[in-house]
């Protein structure tokens, strides 16, 4: 399960390296809001796994502090949504930090939330905000769909300088793939072909790839061949990784849970335009979150992508 492989990335790198401290809140015996750091206090103990009060903001300055000493952290927020609180740290601070001192001193932090689109927590519990985080300079975006990537990037993670923005998607967390148990690193900046297609590209972030799968999978049934992409960062881009694909198909769709104004998907198919325009036989489509405070309860299904949007605007980015 994903929630697992992040817990084995993070407890071996903590046996390994005994300063690296957890700072959050409920992450203590309970273990996390989603159970991500399961027996990590047992193991570890108060010192090193630090519940922490109900003000983001102080628990991110916190971990700055310490990553300016050179004590790296990981910083859990209970969801995205509360991200606004540290955003002067986050954005002010652990961003700049690096570029403020000449390069002289790194911030190895980083800073774990999930985005719970689609679990019907309500407007205030169910945003997708990595937009705003992949337009910062200086911090790495991290969004992986599966349990494989979320453990080989977490340990590509802890061993980054520079502050990274860990995003999980919390309805993938007991979702399941196999995982090695021996440690493996997933380079930043690659993007991963989750299925080969020829006739159309869709990329698909977080909580829409298995949905884009699925309606790759519909369409096969139509003898309609469809590459699923996972761009698994968002800082860095693979650009040209997705870029190729698209000169392979000549059609593109992008879907993700935000909103649709001003998310991801408008800066996919901008730098799109930029380097394979000539390719394109379609306009690019976007099937996104809709514009709209995200509704508690079963409700919040209408709002986010799902197999049928995405089968059927590629039906129509195909005809």
């Amino acid at each position: 399960m994903m929630r697992k492989a992040i817990n084995e990335a993070i407890g071996e790198h903590m046996r390994g390296n005994a300063e690296t401290v957890l700072l959050g809140q409920d992450i203590g015996p309970y273990g996390g809001t989603f159970g991500v750091y399961g027996s990590l206090f047992e193991e570890f103990g108060p010192e090193r796994v630090r519940d922490g009060p109900l003000c983001e903001s102080s628990t991110v300055g916190f971990a700055i502090g310490l990553a300016m000493m050179g004590i790296r952290s990981i910083v859990e927020l209970e969801f995205v949504d509360f991200a606004p609180l540290a955003l002067d740290q986050i954005v002010n601070q652990a961003a700049k930090m690096h570029y403020f001192c000449g390069g002289q001193i790194t911030l190895p932090m980083i800073v774990r939330t999930p985005i719970v689109s689609r679990i019907g927590m309500g407007p205030q519990h169910s945003q997708s905000l990595e937009a705003w985080f992949m337009h910062i300079p200086g911090l790495r975006v991290v969004i992986p769909s599966n349990a494989y990537d979320a453990k080989g990037l977490m340990n590509t993670a802890l061993r980054e300088p520079n502050p990274v923005i860990f995003l999980e998607n919390a309805k993938l967390y007991s979702t399941q793939t196999e995982v090695p148990e021996e440690h493996y690193e997933i380079p930043f900046g690659k993007a991963r072909t989750l299925r080969e297609g020829s006739d159309a590209t869709v990329v698909a972030i977080s909580g829409t790839v298995p949905e884009a799968l699925l309606a790759a999978q519909e369409l096969w049934q139509d003898g309609v061949s469809v590459e699923v992409i996972d761009p698994r960062t968002l800082s860095p881009f693979d650009t040209e990784g997705i870029a190729a694909s698209l000169r392979k198909t000549n059609r593109m769709l992008i879907t993700h849970d935000a909103y649709q104004t001003c998310g991801v998907a408008a800066e996919i198919s901008q730098r799109m335009m930029e380097t394979a325009f000539d390719y394109l036989d379609a306009p690019i489509m976007r099937v996104t979150g809709l514009d709209v405070p995200v509704p508690s309860g079963p409700l919040h299904t209408a709002v986010v992508p799902d197999r049928a949007r995405i089968t059927a605007a590629l039906r129509a980015l195909l005809h």
